[in-house]
């Protein structure tokens, strides 16, 4: 029964939504037929009504803003109204002609954002628990920018956005945590997505919230829970609707406007997770497309970065900002595109004769089924499928013997020198010194890791299955009926897209009959993250979804 209420967790994390699971435990000497459902439907929003903890208790909203206080000196209410306006639900592009009108200056842009997030996202009525640090720098670094921008000095679209990092991605001038408080003194050198990031001109404001280590901790603890941000709430429905993990903090800043974008971080449905469940757009490219150094891992094996935006258009200037090559992680892909390639010419694209695969059993759910009646408006043919009956042997296995050797890695080289805990062990015992404050909700999947006793040979084994398996559930519908795309449904076939190695990017599609916001999910063949930008740009342009959370306008 452990072991089912782990997996079933873990699936809740990963591939998301209620599961039709089975597993026991055998001797690492054969790979398990684990069954996996190939259309897991979502858990019901009223399981998440209740937490054990809400607010910190390893983190004040004194503390977050006792070095960056002056930040907001000289920016008053009537500053914010007045370039409210042009800065509010407006896409990069807008700022940047707002930008160049004068209507604001990047100071302006950031003190905006700093105004939302100390006013809406802690003790309050309204807190949403999604940013867990600011860079003390920032203001001085806006200042910069817009010194830059007299001199003509712009390297990238991006210049000048302030971006906030989900809290597993090494920043300067900031702990990386991870939501873990063993590691709240972690503060390290800019990870290589950070200083993508940084050279083209985006400036970092801050760090995000997640579910912490990437939700591959507690098992049965809440999505959006961490011990040093404490409980993420999606603004759509705060303490009614689920905010989805990993990358909580990412998707809800970007849903309540306390940033122009952020940067997420996905094993498997943890940016296609926040993103839906926040009615934002979501990519989780191509593994190797966008550089894993200096990021908090669970997987070497299925760890990406990724970007969370408002609109489809800045995915793709953030995705610009980030992706390159990077010789020092093992999966990097030289994928040498000319400047702009993602978002230029993006107005230009066309459904016209695309064709996707719809599985049978979605066309139940009325937001989907409407969506797909617009791809056909917009000149796309929809061939409806029958989903594979799918096997993920040993997924579970497959993250705890990846973590188990992928976390000391990170500790020894991208982590602060001071810190001495290493393994997954370390690490378990340094919560036992204070459970309620570290680990409320225990630390199953932690237990799961140090206790799994799998070698490099089964682990090998179990990634060569899972890919091959992942690549067949997509492969067979998409070479039988000549597709060029599967859509889904929020994070609902992330797992399969995961071990296939398959981008996947979420667009919002509209709410249900409660309010809860819900994605088209297009995937595709690997290194297609142009093309999936096209068909979500076409898509969102004629359905135009998205609506700003009611209580954060």
């Amino acid at each position: 029964m452990r072991n089912y209420i782990i997996l079933l967790s873990l699936l809740f994390v990963f591939s998301c939504k209620n599961s039709n699971i089975t597993t026991e435990t055998k001797k690492p000497n054969a790979v398990e037929e684990t069954s996996v459902d190939s259309d897991l439907s979502a858990i019901s929003t009223k399981d998440f009504r209740e937490f054990k903890v809400l607010d910190s208790k390893n983190l004040s909203k004194a503390e977050i803003w006792a070095r960056v206080n002056s930040a907001l000196d000289g920016f008053t209410e009537v500053d914010y109204n007045r370039v409210k306006p042009f800065i509010l639900e407006q896409d990069i592009t807008t700022l940047q002609k707002n930008r160049r009108a004068n209507k604001f200056t990047y100071v302006e842009l950031t003190q905006f954002y700093l105004y939302r997030i100390k006013n809406y996202d802690r003790e309050n009525t309204l807190a949403l628990n999604s940013v867990i640090a600011i860079n003390p720098n920032i203001i001085r670094e806006a200042k910069t920018r817009d010194r830059d921008f007299l001199n003509k000095r712009l390297k990238h679209a991006i210049f000048g956005m302030p971006i906030l990092l989900k809290d597993n991605i090494n920043a300067a001038n900031m702990a990386t945590t991870a939501g873990a408080v063993a590691l709240k003194n972690n503060v390290t050198k800019d990870a290589f997505i950070t200083r993508q990031l940084k050279d083209k001109g985006a400036l970092i404001l801050g760090k995000a919230n997640l579910s912490e280590w990437a939700y591959f901790f507690c098992g049965d603890c809440p999505s959006g829970y961490s011990a040093v941000g404490g409980q993420t709430l999606n603004p759509y429905g705060r303490r009614v609707f689920d905010t989805g993990g990993s990358s909580s903090g990412s998707g809800v800043s970007v849903a309540a406007n306390f940033c122009v974008a952020a940067i997420g971080s996905e094993t498997a449905g943890s940016i296609l997770s926040p993103a839906s469940q926040n009615s934002t757009v979501g990519l989780k490219p191509t593994i190797g497309l966008v550089s894993r150094i200096g990021i908090v891992p669970i997987s070497s094996t299925l760890d990406t970065a990724g970007p969370i935006t408002k609109s489809v258009m800045d995915n793709a200037i953030v995705l610009d900002a980030i992706y390159g090559e990077d010789k020092t992680d093992s999966k990097s892909i030289a994928a040498a595109q000319p400047w702009g390639f993602y978002h230029r010419n993006l107005e230009e694209a066309s459904l016209q004769g695309k064709r996707f695969g719809a599985p049978k059993r979605l066309l139940e759910d009325t937001l989907y089924a409407k969506a797909i009646q617009v791809l056909k408006e917009q000149g796309a043919v929809i061939v409806e499928i029958e989903a594979a009956s799918a096997r993920l042997p040993y997924f579970l296995r497959l993250l705890n013997l990846d973590m188990k050797k992928d976390l000391p890695a990170y500790m020894e080289n991208y982590a602060n020198t001071s810190i001495d805990l290493r393994t997954v062990s370390d690490v378990m015992r340094f919560n036992k010194k204070d459970s309620l404050k570290t680990m409320p909700y225990g630390q199953n999947l932690f237990k799961g890791i140090a206790e799994d006793k799998g070698d490099e040979r089964f682990l090998e084994r179990i990634k060569d299955t899972l890919k091959t398996n992942g690549k067949q559930f997509f492969d067979t519908p998409m070479t039988t009926y000549n597709l060029d795309g599967f859509l889904s449904i929020n994070n609902r076939h992330a797992a399969f897209a995961a071990v296939a190695e398959y981008p996947a990017l979420t667009v919002p599609m509209g709410y249900n009959g409660e309010g809860a916001p819900k994605g088209l999910t297009f995937i595709a063949k690997p290194l297609n993250e142009k093309q999936l930008l096209e068909w979500a740009y076409v898509f969102e342009q004629a359905s135009k979804a998205r609506v700003l959370p009611k209580d954060y306008n």
